[in-house]
């Protein structure tokens, strides 16, 4: 079997911890900032994990077994 290649988007936008999670970056953080309140600008700082429904489909695109 050849090997899976990741896809190179994924790596960019994922990082896995150190007990498999997958950790993201929130979205809506990119423009329009004038529209939006400071509370939920504030709440749009950092990242967060994913879902646990699309870990399995983020993993297969990192080249992962799950």
């Amino acid at each position: 079997m050849p090997k899976v290649k990741t896809h190179s988007s994924a790596k960019k936008r994922f990082k896995l911890t150190a007990k498999g999670k997958v950790k993201r970056f929130q979205a809506k953080t990119s423009h329009m900032m004038r529209n939006k309140t400071t509370k939920q600008k504030r709440n749009l700082e950092g990242s967060t994990m994913a879902s646990k429904a699309d870990t399995p489909r983020i993993l297969r695109l990192l080249g992962k077994k799950k």
